[in-house]
């Protein structure tokens, strides 16, 4: 751990790796979004699924039909409640524009070790910045 704090290595925050990830669907870049994902992370979408390798987060995240522009963050230690605006996506048929969905991330080491889908909470939190 010395080493790789001496090398400047920190993980990001947990807020940081939610934008980063936002903003790899919304440029259809299902590699860099895959890269985000800890081996094993679990995945709870209308069921659960356990993405065993980046090739599983690969298609995983290529699979989903929108982009999702952050309209908020609400930040609990490695846990992040995010809010988005779904919108088209590269060679994808969005099937939602318009309106928003909501996950909760949680974060270990710079790596998403969970997206569960959530209902948008009633009062979505600000910005984190």
């Amino acid at each position: 751990m010395l080493a790789l704090a001496a090398c400047g290595g920190t993980a990001r925050p947990p807020a940081d790796v939610v934008r980063a990830w936002s903003d790899a669907i919304n440029a259809n870049d299902n590699a860099r979004a895959a890269a985000l994902f800890a081996g094993d992370a679990k995945v709870i979408q209308n069921g659960e699924l356990v993405l065993h390798s980046r090739a599983d987060a690969r298609r995983w995240n290529a699979a989903l039909p929108c982009a999702g522009h952050v309209d908020s963050l609400q930040v609990s230690g490695a846990r992040v409640t995010a809010t988005f605006t779904l919108g088209g996506r590269a060679r994808h048929t969005c099937d939602g524009p318009g309106r928003q969905a909501a996950a909760v991330f949680e974060i270990r080491g710079g790596k998403i070790v969970l997206w569960h889908q959530i209902a948008v909470p009633e009062e979505p939190g600000t910005n984190v910045i």
